[in-house]
């Protein structure tokens, strides 16, 4: 289907490497291959930039003053966002998407103030907020959205049953471009940075120290794995996160404590956008055992560089894996992780690289997501434009 070139506003939450940050940069990207006029709105902070370019027009909203808890700090940036998007002719915009709920709630304020004519959003996952606030917010993010699309069946059918929202499903892809098999001299500069010296096998874990990533139940695994592998270590990537996992982090550590293993496990934090496909590539096994997710986006990652995945026996996982592209463990027992590991680093379990994993990373492209985007946001728009009776 060929489209006519649109206006089109991408909001996200952050400039930093979550999940969503990347489906926006990705996606901006995409529609701006298939001749779209693209421009990204991210709040920052002074100082602050994306961590990765997009090839098209990006907006920073600045970030005013200082906050001291998440109520404060969602606050700051969804006004940033509201001032930004206003400031640059929002009435222009054939269509404005939001990729969570801090720059929905921009859009949904801006909507309501007839700014704007509504806004896209897509739910990637939904948290559950003991604060009535937050919680609000999340609700409103995708309440007053004129379309709701999400990156995984079991959303979709999570907002129907549960919400009453009929969303569309237009699932994540991969840029096989920057994750790929071929090694580089930043591979061997990496490992050296990390200590992963080959002596014994290393489990990589993306996200952070969070419970909906389930690192305690990976913590609980690789102590087990351990007694069979005693040079094993698991290292931990990212976690730029604006919700306070510290509570969880720090049981984190008393249990890495506990158990002995300060020298096996390392924490890495955020790291720069160009080593992550090095560090894909550099590790035996990448654990995907989380609790929750909303698609899993590091899985394909990981299979691009010709990195095995372990990975929880749930959706959405199970909508798009398989046993030939990963190994199955059921995330709330870490026995059945440990393993999983295990089977993959023994070579017990092989994944198809050879035939399923290209299939798959062939099916699952950024561009495939782009046309999506791009039938629905024509819809929306044609949907305007019909005569009211």
């Amino acid at each position: 289907m060929t489209h006519t070139v649109m206006r089109i506003a991408l909001t996200t939450h952050s400039v930093n490497p979550r999940g969503g940050v990347v489906h926006a940069l990705e996606l901006a990207s995409a529609l701006v291959d298939e001749g779209q006029d693209v421009t990204l709105f991210a709040p920052a902070v002074a100082g602050e930039t994306l961590f990765r370019e997009p090839p098209c027009r990006v907006i920073l909203a600045t970030i005013e003053g200082s906050q001291h808890n998440t109520v404060a700090l969602v606050d700051a940036r969804l006004r940033a966002l509201k001032t930004s998007v206003k400031a640059c002719d929002p009435h222009s915009f054939d269509v404005l998407h939001a990729q969570d709920s801090i720059s929905g709630n921009a859009l949904a304020e801006l909507t309501a103030e007839g700014e704007i004519a509504g806004f896209v959003r897509t739910v990637h996952h939904l948290d559950h907020f003991d604060n009535p606030r937050l919680a609000a917010w999340q609700t409103r993010a995708w309440r007053d959205a004129d379309r709701v699309l999400c990156v995984s069946e079991v959303w979709t059918r999570e907002m129907r049953d549960t919400y009453g929202i009929e969303a569309a499903t237009v699932p994540n892809g991969v840029d096989l471009n920057r994750y790929s098999t071929q090694r580089t001299p930043h591979d061997e500069r990496l490992r050296q940075r990390h200590g992963i010296d080959g002596r014994g096998p290393v489990v990589l874990a993306v996200g952070g120290i969070e419970a909906r990533k389930n690192t305690l139940g990976l913590l609980d695994a690789f102590a087990e794995l351990v007694k069979h592998h005693p040079h094993a270590r698991l290292v931990i990537a990212g976690g730029a996160s604006l919700l306070d996992h510290d509570a969880y982090a720090r049981a984190f550590m008393e249990r890495v404590a506990k158990y002995g293993l300060s020298q096996a496990v390392s924490v890495a934090g955020p790291l720069d956008d160009a080593d992550m496909p090095a560090l894909f590539r550099c590790v035996d096994v990448l654990a995907m055992v989380s609790l929750r997710e909303g698609f899993g986006l590091v899985v394909l990652e990981a299979l691009a560089c010709g990195t095995p995945v372990v990975a929880s026996n749930i959706a959405p996982f199970t909508e798009y894996l398989d046993n030939s592209l990963c190994c199955w463990a059921t995330p709330t027992e870490p026995a059945s992780i440990a393993d999983a590991l295990a089977r993959v680093i023994d070579g017990r379990h092989r994944t198809d690289f050879n035939r399923a994993v290209p299939a798959l990373l062939d099916r699952m492209s950024w561009q495939a997501s782009a046309r999506k985007h791009l039938d629905i946001y024509s819809a929306l728009l044609a949907s305007r434009s019909l005569p009211t009776l």
